[in-house]
């Protein structure tokens, strides 16, 4: 979600800006339109209902009284994501875009109404990217400092044997059939 969220604040709402108002908002409308498909929205929601469940399962496997770095970094990474992406685009860009769906892009009131989206939406993009990106590196901090702590190993569909050997020293992603 980082990079796609990363693309509108770098280029795509600078492209945008650079064009004629109208072309611009009727640009974006079609943009707010397209969006909400199966691809997008699955991912979008998809990631939600995984951070909640990596939480509600990191609280309920930990044992009584301790919590790991692990287990912190993963809920961490999970509200990251659930209030800072999800809850931001619920609150704050949807609202907005509902509202850039009424403007009329040739009306002489559109042009105070486009300067205003494009900051207001900018602002709450912004806060999505840094979100969703510190989201998905607490995520991977939590994998990287869990009970394996430097013992990295493959899952075992992906063992393969260099010489008969039983251990490779191909990085085990490689080793995927």
């Amino acid at each position: 979600m980082a990079g796609v969220f990363f693309a509108f604040s770098n280029f795509v709402m600078k492209a945008l800006e650079a064009l004629p108002q109208r072309s611009a908002i009727l640009a974006m409308q079609w943009i707010n339109v397209t969006v909400l498909n199966r691809g997008f929205l699955g991912i979008f929601v998809g990631t939600a209902v995984l951070c909640s469940w990596s939480a509600v399962a990191t609280v309920l496997q930990a044992p009584a009284g301790t919590v790991s770095l692990s287990a912190y970094l993963s809920i961490a990474g999970a509200c990251c994501y659930l209030a800072g992406t999800f809850f931001v685009t619920a609150r704050f860009n949807v609202p907005l875009n509902k509202t850039l769906e009424c403007v009329d892009p040739g009306a002489e009131s559109s042009r105070q109404q486009w300067q205003s989206y494009m900051r207001e939406w900018l602002r709450w993009n912004h806060v999505r990217t840094v979100t969703s990106l510190l989201a998905a590196m607490l995520m991977i901090c939590s994998l990287l400092t869990g009970e394996n702590q430097g013992k990295l190993e493959p899952p075992a569909y992906a063992q393969l044997s260099w010489q008969g050997s039983g251990k490779t020293n191909i990085p085990w992603i490689m080793s995927l059939r």
